[in-house]
C-alpha cells in the first residue's frame, strides 16, 4: 500500500495506522501476514488501536485490537 505522507513501506506506526484506517482487504491480509511472524509489529498494532479504541465507531481499530489480543495472549 503507497501511504500518504511517508516515503518508505516499513510497518511503522503510522504505516500500521494507514494500513488499519485506509486499508483494503489485501493490504489487511499483508499486515496480518507480518503482524504473526514478528511480536513487536503485532504489539505496535495494538498500541495504535489503544488510541481510537474509545471511539465506538472505529469498527477497523475493534477489529484489529481484538485481533492483536488474542494472538499476544
Amino acid at each position: 500500500m503507497l501511504h500518504r505522507h511517508l516515503t518508505h513501506q516499513e510497518f511503522t506506526l503510522a504505516a500500521i495506522d494507514d494500513v488499519i484506517a485506509r486499508g483494503k482487504r489485501r493490504d489487511w491480509a499483508d499486515l496480518r501476514r507480518v503482524a504473526l511472524n514478528d511480536q513487536e509489529v503485532m504489539r505496535k498494532v495494538l498500541w495504535i488501536c489503544q488510541a481510537h479504541i474509545s471511539d465506538p465507531y472505529a469498527q477497523r481499530y475493534h477489529f484489529w485490537n481484538q485481533y492483536a489480543q488474542r494472538y499476544l495472549t
